[in-house]
């Protein structure tokens, strides 16, 4: 059997899924795991048993494998509460957070998130993936949509995170979607591109209708059999078109907008832009993530020296 030995292991823990690579000394992939043991599901003393049941085939004992960690690992309700940077700054900085860990043979330090005091906000994870960003395109100035559960719309200007704004436009779909009245006309599964475009459409024209918008997709269905599928579309146009409506200092004269994040997620943010003629690029979350990671890895490498 192949024995992995990394130079070192990157992390990516949320709060539904942990995921490892192990990395070699060009920062290569050796090999890549994951579970679903995300911190949602962990009390404090479960994170290091449950790291250590993906990457214990790839310890020595007679060496100490660096891991560098980002996400809601380092939240309140996390292994450890890393500290927040507050912005304006980069990304990451040389500041981590050590994890508490007793197996000898690997030290985990954790990526600090990003916070802002006016408008009160905060992120864990997306800042790595800025930082991916930033390293694998070589920018320093731009405007990134991470679309998710709480989308993130962040400025980036010469190379320092100015500002950002989260916006829960996926957590309302889901409420709206599944426990409010609207969830007796609405399928779970099935899209209709023009009725998204109708809701994207409706709301950016009409953005204080949005609440009466939404009780006429229940009206719709009981009147005029508004098909479930086509509901469940426009609901996600209307959710989007406020959401647009309420970020257009970030996008509307940006000169294009990178998208990160899930496949068709980000399809239908890049939809929604380009309705405003907005030049969009779309990148492969999971790439971008590690170029993040391997980025903290080097930052911290630096300070450690």
């Amino acid at each position: 059997m192949h024995v992995i030995n990394p130079s070192w292991i990157a992390i990516d823990w949320g709060t539904t899924n942990l995921r490892v690579w192990a990395m070699g000394p060009d920062n290569q992939v050796l090999d890549h795991k994951g579970s679903t043991d995300g911190m949602g599901s962990l009390e404090r003393e479960g994170f290091e048993p449950a790291l250590l049941r993906l990457v214990a085939p790839w310890l020595a004992d007679d060496k100490t494998t660096p891991a560098v960690a980002c996400g809601m690992v380092g939240a309140r309700q996390g292994w450890i509460e890393a500290p927040y940077c507050a912005v304006p700054c980069a990304p990451i900085d040389a500041t981590f957070c050590a994890a508490p860990v007793s197996d000898k043979r690997i030290s985990v330090q954790i990526v600090p998130g990003l916070s802002q005091l006016d408008p009160a906000d905060v992120m864990r994870g997306e800042e790595t993936q800025i930082a991916g960003l930033m390293a694998a395109l070589d920018i320093t100035d731009g405007i990134l949509c991470l679309p998710g559960t709480h989308t993130k719309w962040v400025a980036v200007e010469s190379g320092i995170v100015n500002r950002f704004l989260t916006v829960m436009t996926g957590e309302l779909f889901a409420l709206l979607s599944k426990q409010s009245v609207l969830r007796h006309g609405m399928a779970q599964e099935g899209w209709d591109d023009a009725a998204f475009t109708l809701g994207l459409e409706t709301a950016l024209d009409n953005p204080a209708g949005l609440t009466a918008n939404l009780f006429a997709l229940r009206a719709e269905g009981l009147l005029k059999g508004l098909p479930p599928q086509s509901a469940r579309a426009r609901l996600s146009g209307l959710l989007m078109g406020i959401e647009l409506s309420g970020t257009k200092t970030y996008w509307q004269k940006a000169a294009k907008v990178h998208l990160i994040g899930d496949g068709t997620l980000s399809r239908l943010y890049a939809k929604a832009l380009a309705h405003r003629s907005v030049d969009v690029q779309i990148h492969d979350a999971d790439r971008i993530t590690l170029a993040g990671l391997c980025n903290a890895y080097q930052r911290y490498k630096d300070t450690a020296q």
